[in-house]
């Protein structure tokens, strides 16, 4: 079967017993998220963080402290991700299959929303999404734009990127516009240097991809950003997705569209 063909309970079963691999284009229709899991004494400086910060953090759901299934997601999110990252120190000490081990009484776990909800929406409207034609990964980048600071968290913002014909450009604008709980239009256009990213072929996350002589590359605020947050605010204990390796929620993409 396609995995686009798949529905959400059956991709978290085949991560359950051991697939590894980037989710974008998995499950036609159905929303992902991005993962992260933090101490419950810093669950209240997390939503204040995202509250401030609604473009990169959209929070989609949160867990009870030491909870491991949500209201939309059905499954298990210490293993029915197809990745994770362990964070001991603001340092990423580990990628995992699943945590079940690691997965602490005190954690409680935020679901945020992610940019592959509206990659269906640009193809519909003509708009390429490099990454799916190439099999690969979506490149993300750490920029040197500072989000809003929350108590003691504070980091940059983490971005990913389409290159997009620029004729298509406004068209990309305006059909991820329309879903800002899953964070919406692009907060950067063109030179990469103006949010100091050095060089688009070494992406901090993910796998670069080709931006053709015709393309602008357009850069969307990125739900890996609460783990560039971590790592810089040094949190002792934390528990990420593997950039690129989602959550698979029980609710669809279009229930994020706004007219």
């Amino acid at each position: 079967m396609d995995v686009a063909d798949l529905s959400p309970a059956q991709a978290r079963g085949r991560f359950r017993t051991g697939e590894r691999v980037p989710t974008a284009g998995w499950c036609r229709g159905w929303t992902q998220a991005n993962l992260i899991a933090v101490p419950a004494r810093l669950r209240y400086e997390l939503l204040l963080f995202a509250h401030q910060n609604p473009q990169a953090c959209p929070v989609l759901d949160v867990g009870e402290p030491g909870a491991w299934s949500t209201a939309l997601f059905a499954g298990d999110l210490r293993t029915d991700l197809p990745g994770y990252r362990l964070y001991r120190d603001g340092r990423p000490v580990a990628d995992l299959d699943e945590v079940v081990e690691e997965w602490r009484e005190d954690l409680v776990p935020f679901l945020i929303g992610c940019s592959f909800t509206f990659e269906r929406a640009l193809l519909a409207a003509g708009v390429p999404v490099r990454h799916l034609e190439a099999g690969t990964n979506v490149p993300m980048y750490i920029t040197d734009v500072p989000c809003q600071a929350s108590g003691s968290l504070s980091g940059p913002l983490v971005v990913s990127m389409r290159p997009v014909p620029e004729e298509l450009v406004k068209t990309a604008v305006a059909v991820s516009g329309h879903y800002p709980r899953v964070h919406g239009a692009p907060v950067h256009a063109g030179d990469p240097a103006a949010i100091g990213i050095r060089d688009l072929a070494r992406p901090d996350f993910g796998d670069p991809v080709e931006v053709r002589a015709d393309e602008v590359p357009l850069f969307w605020a990125c739900g890996v950003t609460p783990q560039a947050v971590i790592m810089a605010s040094g949190v002792e204990y934390a528990i990420g997705h593997l950039p690129g390796h989602m959550a698979i929620l029980d609710v669809r993409d279009e229930d994020y569209r706004v007219a």
